[in-house]
């Protein structure tokens, strides 16, 4: 400090009577001559500013219980303030004495660890005519030392987590607050913003499609939709930093992490871990003793923290799975998102408008030659967002899909694909329109017999069998929706047949086969039961039998065909389904059908009596085993958004006509309309859930109202 000390610029104040210092001593590092040979002089005034003239900060406020309900985060569970971009928030700085017109200052923003005005990671907000960076800033009032500061992020900004610092004018250089992690800030992705590319106008598809942390996702075939609940918890604590750590694990930079398109791209790649260690390991092999099994899991919450605390794939998925940890990963950053399940879904391996199915000679499924598929439901994610990169009208819902199918640009991902852009056949258009079109909503399927010279003869063609109906949950409801419109026009009208011939002109084969008529036709007529399937239909044949049928002209003859438990039992695969193939020859034609038949399950049962937020409240799980065999090696879980976090209860074994009751102490996180989800799963049983309560979201908090896991929370501050 005193090292240095010009003559010349220091005595020049003669009110004060000026002070002498003996020169420092060689061993206090300073060794210049003017030190060693004469004494300093300089004014009191000089070394210090009295207390009341220096100006620092002394505390800041995040203001989270101003800011957080008017950017919809109350829900996030973090200590740290949640915003949107593109919206205004309010931070209260307290400095050490009034402002006056020479103080100046400003809030700095950075994220990532090399942050950079030109990238846009370090962020100046000026509060005077000072030029600062493209988030804006204001005065909103002065409370004495205290000023309440107003800041809107640019609506285009980085989404993340960003470290906050008020740097003040001290002597021409810039004194920045010390590193404060409760002033750490989240910036999201914001649906109420018109600048943002992903606004949705309507609020109530905006709590849907943001905001709603429970799901369903409908699986089972067109003719017999089934719900199955999945919680999403895209506000439970950890989820936000591990959905952030799943970008910083892709090494996506962070200049490009306020493109929604980038990030949901990566989003696509990165919940799969086929190529780039990402979240969850797929496995359709039924063979899941390395990990869990995809019915097993209840939501997304789970999942998400085991990977970011260990940073290890998660062992197992399917599609469903999937989608709904996808969804969770697109919601928690503010992005209006929803899962799709596509009923009679193509996975065609030639690229083309055709799916082959082939069959031997004697009208088995031909698996060894088969490639292609056809599963019995297939789920992905939609996100609505503009795209600029797209002519106009070709915004809005946009397919991305998580499951590992084909590679995009190198990795296994999809999408996002205009929906508007599918519809009509305009396959130029990024990313992966082609894919979803031809594989998986509109291709035509094509039974083909190989005869002994491999020779491959067309006998049926199925243009309707593919995409026969596309659901997704209703706004506000349980209930499910048809969307099939926004992806295809009506089979056979003028407008289909534009969209496949103009497909055909971006170079994809349609098959054109000429199949007369045949004399005879097969059909199976099964009974629905419950709807949990998802393998190709062509893989998995209990057993093989062969009848002769005698018909006359113009007969109609209904065979019966009985498969006793103790046949398919011990061969089901964790979906719990029969698939049944049906192939007939007369003379030289062939025919076929193929129908999957869902098994009954029995149902857990939950009763819960209702307290208010931060309350104990009692919920019981119940089961009776109706089967005739024991079950063995018996999980039951349970879990509830912003309830409680997943719990577990074991059972050696449940007999015959054996009941268990399982009662758990939860104390509620949040108030409203909440929904509990109950599963129970056993090398017998793979999966077994809880009824759902069809009474729609929203239902007013004030009232008691519970049934099947779906009851209503009072705020704590209700009487």
């Amino acid at each position: 400090f005193f090292s240095c000390l010009s003559i010349s610029s220091l005595c020049r104040v003669p009110a004060v009577p000026p002070l002498t210092f003996d020169p420092l001593p060689p061993s206090s590092g300073c060794r210049c001559n003017s030190c060693r040979d004469k004494k300093v002089k300089f004014t009191f005034r000089d070394i210090v500013k009295t207390s009341a003239d220096m100006l620092f900060v002394e505390h800041i406020d995040m203001c989270q219980n101003i800011n957080k309900p008017t950017h919809y985060t109350t829900e996030y569970d973090t200590n740290n303030l949640v915003v949107r971009r593109g919206q205004e928030f309010i931070i209260r700085v307290t400095f050490s004495r009034l402002l006056t017109q020479q103080d100046d200052f400003q809030l700095e923003f950075l994220i990532g660890p090399n942050p950079s005005h030109n990238k846009g990671s370090l962020v100046v907000v000026t509060f005077n005519t000072r030029h600062g960076g493209p988030w804006s800033g204001r005065v909103i009032n002065m409370e004495g030392p205290s000023a309440v500061l107003g800041i809107t992020p640019s609506p285009n900004a980085i989404v993340g987590k960003f470290r906050t610092y008020v740097a003040i004018l001290v002597g021409g250089e810039m004194q920045r607050t010390k590193r404060d992690q409760s002033t750490d800030l989240y910036l999201l992705f914001n649906a109420w913003c018109p600048e943002d590319p992903v606004f949705l106008p309507n609020e109530e598809e905006r709590r849907e499609y943001v905001l709603n942390d429970m799901g369903i996702i409908y699986q089972g075939n067109a003719s017999t939709v089934t719900p199955r609940s999945w919680m999403y918890g895209q506000f439970e604590k950890g989820i936000l930093d591990a959905c952030i750590y799943i970008l910083d694990s892709s090494r996506m930079p962070i200049f490009n992490r306020g493109n929604v398109i980038k990030l949901v791209r990566k989003g696509s790649a990165m919940i799969n871990s086929q190529d780039d260690n990402g979240v969850l390991v797929g496995n359709w092999s039924n063979d899941y003793s390395m990990g869990t099994r995809p019915t097993a899991w209840t939501g997304s919450v789970k999942i998400l923290l085991k990977y970011a605390n260990t940073g290890v794939p998660v062992c197992f998925a399917q599609c469903w799975v999937f989608a709904g940890v996808f969804n969770t990963f697109l919601r928690c950053f503010g992005i209006p998102s929803r899962v799709i399940t596509n009923f009679s879904s193509a996975h065609d391996n030639t690229g083309n408008l055709k799916t082959d199915l082939i069959f031997n000679m004697d009208g088995t499924p031909d698996r060894r030659n088969t490639r292609d598929s056809i599963w019995n439901y297939h789920c992905w994610n939609e996100v609505n967002m503009v795209r600029y990169d797209l002519p106009p009208g070709y915004g809005g819902w946009q397919v991305v899909d998580a499951t590992p199918q084909e590679t995009s640009d190198g990795h296994y991902r999809c999408g996002p694909a205009s929906v508007n852009a599918i519809k009509k056949g305009l396959l130029c258009h990024p990313f992966d329109a082609g894919f979803v079109l031809l594989r998986l909503v509109n291709s035509d399927v094509v039974f083909l017999k190989r005869d002994k010279y491999g020779t491959l003869t067309p006998f049926k063609v199925d243009t309707t069998h593919v995409g026969q109906a596309l659901y997704t949950k209703a706004v506000g409801s349980n209930a499910p929706v048809n969307v099939t419109q926004t992806y295809k026009y009506p089979e056979g009208s003028p407008e289909d047949e534009a969209t496949m011939l103009r497909a055909e002109e971006f170079g994809c084969e349609r098959d054109h086969s000429d199949v007369p008529a045949g004399q005879v036709a097969v059909k199976i007529i099964a009974e629905p039961v419950t709807l949990l399937l998802l393998s190709p239909l062509i893989t998995h044949l209990t057993r093989s039998t062969e009848r002769p049928l005698f018909l006359c002209c113009a007969a109609e003859k209904k065979v019966p065909l009985t498969v006793s438990a103790q046949e398919y039992m011990p061969r089901l695969s964790s979906q719990l389904s029969l698939h049944v193939v049906v192939t007939a020859q007369f003379g030289g034609q062939s025919v076929a059908d193929s129908k999957v038949i869902e098994l009954m399950t029995p149902k857990l049962l939950i009763t819960v009596k209702p307290k208010r937020v931060g309350q104990d409240m009692f919920v019981t799980v119940s089961f009776t085993n109706v089967l005739q065999i024991p079950l063995e090696n018996v999980t039951v879980c349970l879990d509830g958004a912003g309830l409680t976090e997943l719990r577990t209860h074991f059972y050696a074994i449940i007999p015959p006509q054996g009941s268990i009751s399982w009662q758990e102490t939860i104390r509620p996180r949040l108030s409203g309309v909440r929904v509990f989800i109950a599963i129970l799963y056993c090398e017998a049983l793979p999966y077994v859930s809880n009824l759902l309560n069809p009474l729609p979201l929203g239902l007013s908090s004030r009232t008691l109202k519970y049934e099947f896991g779906v009851l209503s929370i009072l705020p704590d501050y209700y009487f």
